[in-house]
């Protein structure tokens, strides 16, 4: 029951990351059409920032439509309204005024985070608001942000190696046994930086293995390589439609991202099938949650769980 509901609460964190991409997307949208009048934003209403060990400070970037010939210096205050995140021990702004210089239309807001005062499972935020003349406040946008804190630890392969407990949807929905979870032992790949090798993944004798993106602390991507032989087809299908392996590589339908403050990762994989090359058909794209756990909790889950 203890996994179920850790299940659980990972769908709920990972509906909201999508959630959040959207929202902000859409307030980028908004100004993207121009006129000859002057107006003052935050780049984005609602954002999402890493927080890192040794990054001093993140920018939120601050827009005007037009160029000026002369320095332009607003206010920047916290609206305690929407900010949960406690200023000074979440987080501290350099200045409270921003300046678009001569000839830009461009200006940050420097914040800096700090690291050791937030936890990794926190949903902390704080509300920004320009203080400026109302002429310059864009109808239907204006002038607020919401900057939503993420905390971004270093990444360590080493946390994504050892024993994980595998929730599949896949196995969910083929499993003979009914169960829809399994343990799964990985290690890093003796020559791939940034890779492990997942054994006996989703079946008995078949290893598969994931490279994780480190380059963007905001994109943790997951992805594999196509045409990787997950299983035989007859251990969930009770037949072979094509050459009887079950191919797998990352879902290009959704993101698969890994949380290295937490050592889990979201998986979503596109599963099918082909004969000799050839594609006979796509079985689905399936969810699955890998959660790292200790040697004496992977101990306990096969004595107890039979895992």
């Amino acid at each position: 029951q203890q996994i179920k509901n850790r299940y659980m609460k990972h769908i709920l964190r990972y509906i909201a990351i999508p959630l959040l991409a959207v929202l902000s997307a859409a307030c980028q949208e908004r100004y993207v059409t121009y006129d000859d009048a002057e107006y003052v934003m935050f780049a984005d209403t609602m954002a999402t920032y890493p927080v890192q060990k040794d990054v001093e400070y993140f920018s939120i970037p601050v827009v005007s439509t037009v160029v000026r010939d002369y320095d332009r210096t607003f206010g920047v205050e916290v609206i305690d309204k929407g900010s949960n995140a406690i200023e000074n021990h979440h987080y501290r702004l350099q200045s409270n005024t921003v300046t678009i210089k001569a000839g830009e239309t461009r200006a940050d807001v420097l914040v800096h985070g700090f690291y050791d005062n937030i936890e990794a499972t926190d949903s902390i935020g704080f509300t920004l608001q320009l203080v400026m003349n109302d002429k310059l406040e864009m109808p239907l946008y204006g002038r607020q942000a919401k900057a939503v804190l993420m905390k971004s630890c270093p990444f360590d392969i080493n946390s994504f190696t050892g024993y994980c407990v595998l929730t599949s949807m896949f196995l969910y929905d083929y499993s003979i046994t009914g169960s829809y979870q399994r343990l799964v032992y990985t290690e890093k790949h003796p020559t791939e930086e940034n890779m492990i090798i997942c054994r006996n993944w989703i079946n008995d004798g078949y290893d598969v293995t994931m490279r994780f993106n480190t380059a963007d602390p905001m994109k943790p991507f997951v992805t594999m390589d196509p045409d990787q032989v997950a299983s035989d087809e007859g251990s969930f299908f009770g037949t072979a439609h094509g050459d009887d392996k079950i191919l797998v590589t990352n879902s290009a339908l959704y993101d698969s991202v890994f949380y290295p403050c937490g050592s889990y990762l979201y998986l979503w994989v596109e599963v099918y099938v082909e004969n000799l090359g050839v594609p006979v058909g796509t079985v689905g794209h399936f969810y699955n949650i890998m959660e790292w756990i200790s040697d004496e909790e992977a101990e306990r889950l096969m004595r107890e769980e039979g895992m």
